[in-house]
């Protein structure tokens, strides 16, 4: 059971991890540069799609690593599943505090309805999206070190 779950958890957090990293270095980049501000419905349309799926997906991460983490607890390896849980959280709340709220405003946007600052807003939605990848791609990295 240890085995099966260890293997569930590196995988939908690689999952996420993955998700995650394709938006900030390869979506957005790609919705920013199209013509007269194309990509901003996409993102916007991002912004409630992902925003309805990412927190199950965060939540459940969690609750896999700290399952993990409590079922290894005092075996080797289990303290690089600990440290990697602690970074999900720490993902979750910094979600909660900072892209959250800007997510929930350019959910609501349109061509016909954007606020004049919204760039630097998606700019900065962008800047603490990096933070957070790193963050995941770190505890996806403990996860998959203790897997092995």
């Amino acid at each position: 059971m240890h085995n099966a779950l260890a293997v569930v958890t590196v995988v939908v957090v690689g999952l996420m991890v993955g998700v995650e990293f394709a938006v900030a270095v390869f979506v957005n980049p790609i919705l920013d540069r199209l013509p007269n501000d194309g990509g901003l419905d996409a993102r916007s349309d991002g912004a409630r799609v992902l925003g309805r799926v990412m927190p199950f997906w965060y939540i459940g991460s969690v609750v896999l690593g700290a399952a993990w983490s409590a079922l290894t607890w005092g075996d080797q390896g289990a303290s690089l599943i600990a440290v990697g849980t602690v970074l999900l959280v720490l993902s979750v709340v910094m979600s909660i505090l900072l892209l959250v709220p800007i997510n929930s405003r350019v959910a609501t946007w349109s061509k016909e309805g954007v606020p004049a600052d919204w760039k630097q807003q998606v700019g900065r939605w962008d800047r603490f999206h990096y933070v957070r990848v790193a963050i995941i791609v770190l505890a996806f990295v403990l996860f998959t070190v203790a897997l092995i």
